[in-house]
């Protein structure tokens, strides 16, 4: 790989310092890492100075809610699309994200390791992935995929290699041995269901689920392995549970309140909103091939998950940052900044889509900042994001894109 100046530009680089300019920001990348941020640089050879004046700089973003696979909603489980059309589909989305400045994703359930394989080997564009692997459910929960009605489908249905959209569990020994399964198949942390859902058949968002002793042996695992649990959590007791079984980080989190916001400070977890999904569902749950049952469920969700955003900051919870996008086109990942700015102001809400998000993956001395020994993620928008964050949730308005020291979107020429 090549040594790149990258001159001219305004720097935020995710750290939550005030921005650099001139030399001070200069950034100089060498093969796939960061060699130095700010100071005067000699001159290289022709072609290795990139001009980005008039731009602002960000580390790449980091979307830690992603749903890769769930690009067919009316075909969750792979049993009408032949896999190579869903395969097509999901590294579209791949194609979409890094095209959107994100680099680097955590996906939330469904993504086989498969699919990080295939980013990672530069076989097809698409950030750089973390795959929870299916979802971890007890019977009758969120993420059980079979009608009310079905009887007869106890089957697991995906396509190895690419996608399953849950396990149903019931019982630790079952959850073990589901956690031990999927981390064979490539995940690098899990998910757990300990609340009902929106997109659900047969619960409800004040329901709880899965045990505590149940999500214990998903943590006894995940921590054997030096990674963490995911917990898809809407409500408060859910979110207990889930502290209670030592989960690291609560999705969602749309009902929080102070007493419970209090609890998960004291764990030392996360909270990842993800207000662009409860935005846009009530609009486009048609385009997303959802039913009109469901996206009555959304009523007034927006509303809660954002009055809990405001409850978790003045709290002093870490927010991570994840969009929880559904559907073929998933290109509004940048929203979930543009949303949470609002709430907590711009550079709050971009440090949490970069180096809270790092922080939270255990990927800090890897990405989530434009520090010198960082891999080299380098987003450049044209506008400052600072004073209108929309610059974010528009794709064309992300100029470039560098990842891992390769130049993999430029549209400056």
């Amino acid at each position: 790989m090549a040594t790149f100046v990258l001159r001219g530009h305004r720097l935020i680089d995710g750290s939550g310092d005030a921005p650099r300019e001139g030399d001070d920001a200069t950034v100089v990348v060498d093969a796939e890492r960061i060699e130095s941020v700010g100071g005067r640089t000699p001159s290289l050879p022709q072609g290795d100075d990139v001009d980005l004046t008039g731009l602002t700089v960000l580390p790449g973003l980091i979307d830690a809610h992603v749903h890769l696979t769930l690009v067919d909603l009316a075909d969750e489980e792979g049993k009408k699309t032949p896999a190579a059309v869903m395969a097509a589909k999901i590294f579209h989305v791949c194609k979409l994200t890094l095209d959107a400045g994100f680099t680097t994703v955590r996906d939330a359930g469904g993504a086989d390791g498969g699919i990080a394989q295939v980013t990672a080997s530069g076989l097809l564009p698409g950030p750089r992935i973390y795959p929870s692997g299916p979802l971890i459910v007890q019977t009758g929960g969120h993420g059980d995929l079979r009608l009310p009605w079905d009887h007869h489908s106890h089957g697991v249905h995906g396509v190895p290699g690419l996608f399953q959209i849950s396990t149903l569990v019931d019982g630790p020994d079952a959850a073990r041995k589901a956690a031990r399964e999927h981390f064979r198949r490539g995940a690098t942390q899990l998910k757990v269901c300990v609340s009902g859902g929106v997109v659900s058949l047969t619960d409800s968002l004040e329901d709880t689920q899965l045990s505590v002793d149940e999500l214990r042996a998903v943590v006894e695992e995940a921590e054997a392995r030096h990674t963490y649990v995911l917990a898809h959590a809407h409500n408060n007791a859910g979110i207990r549970n889930a502290l209670a079984a030592g989960v690291r980080s609560i999705e969602h989190a749309t009902f929080l309140d102070d007493e419970t916001a209090q609890e998960i400070v004291a764990a030392g977890a996360y909270v990842v909103p993800t207000l662009a999904v409860a935005h846009l569902m009530i609009n486009e749950w048609r385009e997303w091939g959802l039913t009109e049952e469901i996206a009555a469920r959304m009523s007034g969700i927006e509303e809660a998950m954002s009055n809990a955003v405001r409850i978790a900051y003045m709290a002093g919870i870490p927010l991570g940052s994840g969009s929880d996008l559904l559907g073929p086109e998933q290109n509004r990942r940048g929203l979930e900044i543009v949303l949470k700015a609002r709430l907590i102001g711009a550079m709050n809400a971009i440090v949490s889509a970069t180096r809270t998000n790092a922080e939270l993956m255990g990927l800090a001395d890897e990405v989530g900042t434009v520090t010198a020994g960082n891999r080299a993620d380098v987003v450049a928008f044209d506008g400052n994001p600072l004073d209108d964050p929309w610059v974010l949730d528009d794709p064309d308005r992300c100029v470039f894109v560098m990842q891992g020291g390769k130049v993999v979107k430029d549209l400056r020429r």
